[in-house]
């Protein structure tokens, strides 16, 4: 393998998107209670489940194209699932950012930077 920071990379998209993606889904509710109180001072408030389910769709097709990239770049050093992969993980960040900066979380929004940064990387490598 000829480009293995960027395997570690996906490596770690796949991890965090994934066990994110598995949390939302098996812990719904949960996520939902606390979701609906982050947002109950913002024009999400009446839109925490459809946002959540988003929110949702795109870890789950960042983890697996995180995946699919891994497996790509192992197999015949092809870049194209791990540059998908990379430019959804920046999708599904912002997104989170924004949120982040509606809900006033300003740690929250910060804590997100310091997963884009990477996934900005492995868009700029895998390019």
């Amino acid at each position: 393998m000829n480009n293995p920071a960027s395997f570690l990379i996906l490596l770690f998209l796949a991890i965090t998107f994934l066990q994110s993606g598995y949390d939302k889904l098996f812990y719904w509710n949960d996520n939902l209670g606390w979701l609906k109180g982050h947002f109950s001072k913002t024009i999400l408030k009446n839109m925490v489940p459809l946002a959540l389910a988003k929110i949702l769709i795109l870890e789950l097709i960042s983890g697996i194209l995180a995946i699919a990239g891994m497996v790509q770049l192992l197999y015949n050093g092809e870049r194209e699932y791990g540059f998908y992969a990379g430019v959804m993980s920046c999708v599904t960040l912002i997104f989170l950012l924004f949120g982040q900066r509606l809900a006033k979380d300003y740690d929250g929004a910060r804590t997100i930077v310091i997963y884009f940064v990477p996934a900005v990387l492995v868009v700029y490598w895998l390019n």
